[in-house]
């Protein structure tokens, strides 16, 4: 990420040339005010940092949040307390590059999420890289789908995420599929992540608008998590893969990031096998921006687009 979590770097103008909400005007101002993070941080400081920031958030009013494991990997589980037991689920990947980020930085969004799903939903621990590159983060992704599916057979669960999450969520599909695995009832990708050769045109059309990832962050973080593995692998790379018999799909980009050529390609790779594809384009909102929510009136939007997509797959 060039800002991502760090305050006043991710926050500003993205100059669509549509005029955001005035909440949102606010909230990026807010956010543009915080304290920059200190100087020479490491990867692991960085970490520590966000949990800190997020992982204390409130979560959705009625819903409860539990640490667990499942197929022997951490998830935080977030929940509407009174949830019927046929619920659907949400299997939730955190962005932050294959590198940072948390389940117990997005538990405060998997709770709304939760509560305005009507869902159960699983914030996915995944291993992170360097210390765990590529398969790592996608074979823990799939055992804690195998050990959920067991029992659903993939009916009623939904996989989901952003950035680098959205773009593992989309390789969960692909590993269904080649793998004879159930799949989910649907996908949902926001801001996708889904090509680490980071060699798409938005890289650099949208260098200007995009203050939380850049070409440079992604060709870092990708090295990082590839560690030499082939980019042009499917199931790195998702918008490389055969789609035949996937599930319906929900992609979320803005027309302001620089994720917005992966966004396409993936729509694109996913109509060409058949699927059912839904694309949410929107206008000058910044990288992950429905993970916001409730802050500003697009963020509930986004969200509300989630929710209407869950409740017709699930």
């Amino acid at each position: 990420m060039r800002g991502g979590w760090d305050g006043r770097a991710a926050w500003g103008s993205v100059g669509s040339g549509v005029m955001p909400s005035r909440e949102y005007l606010a909230f990026a101002e807010r956010m543009a005010g915080l304290p920059r993070p200190p100087a020479g941080e490491t990867l692991v400081e960085q970490r520590a940092r966000i949990d800190r920031t997020l992982g204390g958030l409130p979560l959705a009013a009625g819903t409860i949040a539990q640490p667990a494991r499942i197929g022997d990997v951490p998830v935080i589980g977030c929940r509407p307390v009174d949830l019927p037991a046929d619920a659907p689920t949400i299997v939730y990947l955190h962005g932050g590059g294959f590198r940072t980020a948390s389940a117990l930085a997005y538990r405060t969004y998997g709770s709304h999420l939760a509560a305005r799903c009507a869902a159960h939903v699983v914030v996915v621990d995944y291993r992170l890289a360097p210390e765990h590159p590529y398969p790592a983060a996608l074979d823990d992704t799939v055992a804690v789908y195998d050990a959920l599916a067991a029992d659903r057979s993939g009916r009623r669960i939904v996989v989901a995420g952003d950035s680098a999450g959205g773009g593992l969520a989309a390789s969960l599909v692909l590993r269904c599929l080649a793998g004879r695995r159930p799949v989910p009832s649907g996908v949902v990708c926001t801001s996708p992540w889904a090509d680490l050769r980071v060699d798409a045109p938005s890289f650099d059309t949208n260098a200007t608008t995009d203050q939380l990832f850049s070409a440079e962050a992604a060709r870092q973080a990708s090295a990082t998590y590839l560690a030499g593995h082939d980019p042009a692998d499917p199931l790195v790379s998702p918008v490389r893969g055969d789609w035949h018999g996937g599930p319906p799909m929900l992609i979320q980009v803005s027309e302001a990031e620089v994720l917005l050529d992966d966004a396409r390609a993936l729509a694109a790779a996913a109509r060409a096998g058949g699927v059912d594809v839904t694309v949410q384009l929107e206008p000058g909102m910044p990288h992950i921006w429905p993970v916001s929510y409730p802050a500003y009136p697009e963020a509930v939007a986004a969200v509300e687009q989630i929710a209407g997509f869950v409740g017709r797959v699930a």
